[in-house]
């Protein structure tokens, strides 16, 4: 009787020792079906989340670095030279780039220097609207404060949305649209505050200079954006040389129109200082940031960088300036959130 016992023990064991066995024959083939993710994909996606947060995060400095660079209310240095240095870093840093691909993987179609008129003759366009814009982006600060600035400079989520239609051909559904009003209302609503009346009372000139960077903005991003994936095997450093080119061919053009002689006569780094050359640089590593969102992403991604980036702006602002949150900013942020899901949800869509 003893033994029968024991035997029926053993019998039980067994069964649980297969089902514990098939348990985790079942568990090992889902992990395995995890695993199967193509490496190209799972690498394209680090990549556009890498670049994305990068953005956000140098974006959210830029107005910060901005207004501390001035002294007395006024830019001491001159920024078309700042401008121009800023372009010509990004060239630096692209050909930097090149050079580390030349060394391991060789000089390629796609990774060469040399190219066609045809290829290259498109660059003046939106280099030539990034100038303009570029340097409306310091003197609107003489018309509006910093929350005025980040309200107005949420008009190129609208101006984008429509050239991104019309440019690329690119239909977006009728949540994407709900999805900007969403964010403009969010974004908006974050940076009021109990005196919000008084927010939004820009000059004419602050208002006009508002729409046309949205335009500018708008404009040149999606052109851009057209441009690099117009040869999507094309290098992205190649592709940022020859825009950064035409950037500082420019941009040296605006010294000599504009501030020639104060260059001249004061040197070229006059009134630079530590929080301008922070300014500089964090300009260069944006615009490289932007050229990488456009080509591993979509311009739409960046809209939403910014937004979001504004945000972050403010929560920093409580250690450094001791900002207040209110009951607005976090509604705000929420509406924000909400966009950001349903612009998601509406790719689906088209």
């Amino acid at each position: 009787m003893e033994y029968r016992k024991i035997k029926d023990e053993d019998d039980d064991g067994g069964t649980v020792s297969d089902d514990i066995e098939n348990l985790r024959g079942s568990g090992f083939t889902g992990v395995a079906s995890v695993s199967n993710v193509p490496p190209r994909e799972q690498a394209k996606w680090k990549r556009k989340t890498i670049v994305t947060l990068a953005l956000t995060f140098l974006t959210s400095s830029q107005a910060i670095l901005i207004v501390w660079s001035k002294r007395a209310g006024k830019y001491e240095y001159s920024v078309t030279t700042a401008n121009f240095l800023v372009e010509t870093l990004k060239c630096a840093l692209s050909l930097a780039a090149l050079a580390r691909i030349w060394k391991n993987e060789g000089v390629t179609d796609d990774n060469k220097l040399s190219t066609t008129l045809d290829e290259v003759i498109v660059y003046p366009i939106p280099a030539l609207l990034y100038l303009v814009k570029n340097l409306l982006q310091y003197y609107i600060f003489a018309y509006v404060d910093a929350p005025g600035y980040q309200i107005l400079k949420n008009l190129n989520i609208i101006s984008t949305g429509v050239l991104y239609r019309i440019i690329l051909k690119k239909r977006l559904s009728e949540i994407q649209w709900a999805a900007f009003i969403l964010l403009c209302a969010g974004c908006t609503t974050a940076q009021l505050n109990s005196r919000s009346d008084q927010v939004l009372q820009t000059p004419l000139p602050g208002w006009i200079m508002a729409i046309v960077m949205a335009l500018l903005s708008g404009f040149a991003g999606v052109y851009t954006e057209a441009i690099i994936k117009k040869r999507p095997s094309r290098n992205i450093n190649v592709q940022n040389f020859w825009l950064y080119i035409f950037g500082m061919a420019f941009n040296a053009v605006a010294i000599l129109v504009q501030d020639f002689d104060a260059v001249m006569n004061k040197g070229f780094f006059h009134g630079y200082s530590i929080i301008t050359t922070l300014m500089i640089l964090n300009h260069a590593l944006s615009g490289i940031a932007v050229s990488m969102v456009m080509k591993y992403a979509d311009n739409i991604v960046k809209v939403y960088s910014t937004s979001v980036a504004m945000l972050l702006t403010a929560v920093v602002s409580v250690f450094l300036f001791g900002f207040n949150l209110t009951l607005a900013f976090f509604l705000g942020a929420t509406v924000v959130s909400v966009s950001v899901y349903l612009h998601s949800a509406g790719k689906s869509q088209r």
